[in-house]
């Protein structure tokens, strides 16, 4: 006999799932990024540089262009929410994707300066980004899981 769980879909342990996932999240991430840092530094008439993506002093309020590399990380976050809605679909598991996600950023930035990040604008935008990609993954997530469940696997009417 079926045990009859109190759960809508049975959750299985895959790490093969989780590390793929992972691993397209972030993929999908540095490729935004990287088109979004191509974009700005041809409208600021500047070289294309991973220092825009990995560089900490870069991001900054003092001129124009710090500013805007911040916009393009908070623009990337919504990039990466859609992202959690397309590959993660599940609204508990956008926390755990978001975290991976910057702290996977956060060692890729400590390898590439060679010293861990200090500033508190590098910081603040960071958990600013973590914040507004899995607060947008799960509403639209939890959109997606609210649908109605079709209930009938035959859409057409039967004769009496």
């Amino acid at each position: 006999m079926n045990h009859i769980s109190g759960q809508f879909r049975k959750t299985t342990w895959d790490p093969i799932l989780i590390i793929c996932q992972i691993i397209a999240v972030q993929t999908v991430m540095y490729f935004s990024l990287g088109i979004w840092i191509w974009i700005v530094a041809a409208l600021l008439n500047t070289t294309q540089s991973l220092n825009y993506a990995f560089q900490y002093e870069e991001i900054h309020v003092k001129d124009f262009a710090g500013r805007l590399i911040i916009s393009i990380f908070i623009l990337n976050s919504l990039i990466g929410s859609f992202t959690l809605w397309w590959l993660v679909q599940r609204t508990k598991q956008c926390l755990d994707f978001a975290c991976t996600a910057h702290l996977i950023h956060l060692i890729c930035c400590w390898v590439y300066n060679s010293n861990f990040p200090t500033t508190f604008s590098w910081w603040c935008l960071n958990i600013v980004s973590t914040t507004v990609m899995c607060v947008c993954g799960e509403f639209l997530c939890m959109k997606s899981e609210i649908k109605a469940i079709p209930l009938s696997m035959n859409s057409q009417k039967t004769a009496l």
